[in-house]
């Protein structure tokens, strides 16, 4: 058996100014930044244990990326380290939206900004389906791992099956066959 890598350690610094960044630059979808900075930029995390951490965080309640950056900072630097990355990542945006809300309040009713917010919609879009198709990447070399991929958009996104149900058949499905994979 390999020896274990020695576990990440980051300072509460690192974690502050990468999800600082992260949040900053993540404007309308932090999601993929995180990702980029996590895993892309920083190396700190592989795609396969990204995708782990954020399909932990997806079930925990509350935002996925407030989740992933309290355990990601706990994991690295304990307690300082998820507070420096839950504020890192949550005070440029939270700044910036009241700021926004303000100008919309004053301005919201004109045309122009109307369709301006509008038009914001595509580049949403565009970001989630890049991010999804990232996150999928590592999944491709498992038949089992897409096609539970693919039961879940088809149950939640074509036939839009309530959520709370239809997780309460994937994930146990899912993980016997992630069990079922290891034992071959």
């Amino acid at each position: 058996m390999p020896p274990r890598p020695e576990p990440l350690r980051l300072s509460a610094a690192a974690l502050f100014g990468a999800f600082f960044r992260a949040g900053l630059m993540g404007f309308g979808g932090v999601l993929p930044m995180i990702r980029r900075v996590m895993v892309e930029e920083r190396r700190w995390q592989t795609p396969a244990e990204f995708n782990e951490l954020l399909a932990l965080c997806q079930f925990l309640p509350g935002a996925n990326v407030a989740n992933l950056a309290v355990i990601f900072g706990s994991r690295v630097c304990g307690i300082q380290g998820s507070a420096a990355a839950l504020v890192g990542l949550l005070g440029a945006p939270i700044a910036i939206v009241l700021v926004m809300v303000s100008l919309y309040d004053r301005y919201g009713a004109y045309p122009p900004v109307r369709h301006l917010v509008t038009g914001l919609s595509a580049g949403a879009a565009g970001l989630i389906l890049a991010t999804a198709l990232k996150i999928a990447t590592p999944l491709r070399t498992s038949p089992r791992a897409l096609a539970v991929a693919a039961v879940s958009f088809a149950a939640l996104g074509l036939l839009r099956l309530p959520f709370l149900p239809s997780l309460c058949v994937i994930l146990p499905t899912s993980i016997a066959l992630a069990g079922w994979s290891i034992r071959e």
